[in-house]
This record gives structure tokens, sequence and C-alpha cells, in this order.
């Protein structure tokens, strides 16, 4: 059975939904809107779809069972309550929205309606992350004491003039809201609920009215703390990091992959899991500093830069979600939850004041 996809917003991140549907077997992409009726129809005629002239004649489309909300983060709830109350299940870009009230209005709706809800941290099905969380699962990590997430990325003035949207809070939010979230998100799955979150943040490289770095330190429910560090000012930018510590040994993950693995009961390899441990630091013939004076090509200098595979995992477990009657194992509520510590931090840098949250 073909599973029909419509894709609202036809803007860059479009590209990696229409990619990742493509890698699924049995997954089909039926139709495109968007305001802008140009982009819209370019965009169907490179995938080989129909656009459609607006957002109910995609909704009216029989043939669309899942709806990829890839609008500015500030519609989000708006496109998927609409949605949901069409009967799509959704799979909503990150963040789930810009505010709690409109991420409540959207899981709300989505219940009500009896329709499945994903909100993209396509991070958690990463090789590395999976291997981190069945290890802190297995308590091979013992009791966690630490947690540390860093998005160090660099965005162009151009970037954020590249559309109206960009860099409001309104509409976008600043670097944890956009670019920080995936890995805020990741601390969260792995250190579990915070208690209370200190931070600061600033606009330091850019004009815009969002920050362009934010400094966070998280108290969990546990009892261990963290450190949450955002910025699309960090030239030339670097790869996103996670690192969890317990009593047991400390795990370093970078970029999704596994770097660093050293337990008390086994120190495991230096070398990322991925490489042998006698793999060159240079390409052959390359001098020693090739490697470390190479430019960027990833995501943390260039928003196009995106993986799809971990997209189409996150995809393919919302078609499994939906079969198997259970929950996606990224929900509603997990996007809320990553976006609860965004306001927090928000909230405590404007008000210069530690902000407690709820277990």
């Amino acid at each position: 059975m073909t599973r029909g996809f419509g894709i609202v917003g036809a803007g860059v991140i479009a590209a990696i939904h229409a990619d990742a549907i493509a890698m699924l077997p049995d997954a089909r992409l039926m139709a495109v809107t968007d305001v802008d009726g140009g982009a819209a129809a370019a965009f169907a005629a490179e995938r080989g779809c129909p656009a459609e002239p607006g957002l109910l004649a995609l909704l009216a489309r029989r043939d669309v069972e899942v709806v990829c909300v890839c609008v500015p983060s500030g519609l989000h709830a708006e496109i998927g309550v609409q949605a949901a109350k069409a009967g799509k299940h959704l799979v909503v870009e990150k963040p789930i929205d810009v505010s709690l009230e409109a991420a409540d209005r959207l899981i709300d709706a989505a219940r009500a309606a009896g329709v499945a809800l994903t909100v993209i941290s396509q991070h958690r099905f990463d090789p590395g992350l999976i291997k981190l969380k069945r290890l802190i699962d297995d308590g091979a990590l013992g009791r966690l004491v630490l947690g540390e997430a860093s998005t160090k990325w660099y965005r162009t003035q151009d970037y954020y003039e590249s559309a109206s949207w960009r860099g409001t809070w309104a509409m976008d939010g600043g670097s944890l809201a956009n670019q920080g979230v995936h890995y805020v998100d990741l601390l969260r799955w792995c250190m579990g609920p915070p208690a209370e979150v200190t931070a600061v943040y600033s606009t330091q490289a850019h004009q815009v009215e969002v920050e362009d770095t934010a400094l966070a330190i998280v108290r969990f429910a546990s009892g261990a703390v963290g450190t949450i560090l955002s910025s699309t000012a960090a030239f030339p930018g670097f790869p996103q990091r996670l690192e969890i510590t317990g009593t047991q040994g400390t795990v370093t993950v970078e970029d999704g992959q596994i770097v660093r693995r050293a337990l008390i009961t086994d120190p495991g390899p230096p070398a990322p899991d991925t490489a042998p441990d006698t793999a060159p630091d240079t390409a052959p013939g390359a001098s020693p500093d090739a490697s470390r004076d190479a430019p960027p090509t990833a995501a943390e200098s260039d928003p196009a830069a995106l993986g799809v595979a971990s997209h189409a995992a996150q995809l393919a477990d919302l078609l499994a979600a939906v079969d198997d009657g259970r929950e996606p194992a990224v929900s509603g509520q997990a996007g809320r939850d990553a976006l609860e510590i965004v306001c927090a931090v928000y909230e405590s840098s404007r008000t210069g004041r530690p902000v407690s949250l709820a277990s």
C-alpha cells in the first residue's frame, strides 16, 4: 500500500522531507503547496508531483495521508491544527512552534482528531545517539551527573535576510529555537526532565531581533546538572556535540556519531566507532594541517547541507506508529518538552532569574 505525503511549504527544509519520503519504499509525495505559487510550482516540477493552489486543496486530497509542515516555525500550530482536523497525520518541523500555548493547541488538536503527530528530531535516529541511549538505559554510565549540549554554528547576515520571518521572535526564534533545539531535545532525552534553568543570551554578530548566542545551566530533576550552548556566530561552524557523563563513564557524540566512549567497565577505543583505530588524520598526500584548514561543508555552516537518512527513519517510525496504534518515538509532547527548555532559557535571560520547571 502506498502511503501518500503532502508537503506544506516549499522552502529549504522541504527538499529534505521530499528526499526522505523518496527513501521509503511504500511512500510517495503526492502534492505540495506554498503561499508562493511559483515556489510550489517549481518544487512540484522538480519532484514530479502536483502543486496545489492552497492548503485547503492539499488537505482535500484523499491520497494524502500524512502532511509535512515545513512552514516558518511560528505557523506550525496554525497549519498543523488545520491538517489534524482534516484527518491527516502530522510531521512537524522543529521546533513544534515558538510558544507553549501554540504547542498545546497543536497537541490537543491531534489528540482530538485521533491522528499521529511527530516533531522532527531526526538526530534521535542517528547511529551514535541510538548507541548512547542504549548505554544509558542499560546503566552502563551509572548514575548520570553531567550533560553538555553544544551547537556552535555559523550563519551569515544574508541567511537571516533571505526571508522576512528569519530572526524574528514571532516566526523563528533565535539560534537556540532554530538551530540548537535539536541538541536540547537530545539532552533532555538522555538526562530526563529539567527542574531549573538559568541562562543568558545576547546578539553578537547579526542585525536581528533575536539572540544569536545563548548559554544555559540546567539542573535536572534527578539532581544531575547540564549546560546548553547555542550560537550562529561561531565562525566557521563546528560539529554539534553532546557529552553525557555518569558515575561509571562518559560518552561524547559529535554530529550523530560517538567520538569517545570511556567506561570504567570498558574504556573503549579512543577513535570514533565508525573508523578504525589506525585511521590517518589526513588524506594521503595532504599536508598535516589540511584537515584543520579545510572549510566546513556540513550543516554547521550551510543550512541546506543536511543528511536525509535520519529524517527518513523518523518518517518511517511515524508510519509504523500509525499501523501499530502507538505514539511515534518523537511525539508532540517530546517536541513540547524541548520547547519548554528553550522558552525557559529565554525567560531566564530576560528576567535575570532562574526559571523553575515542573517535573
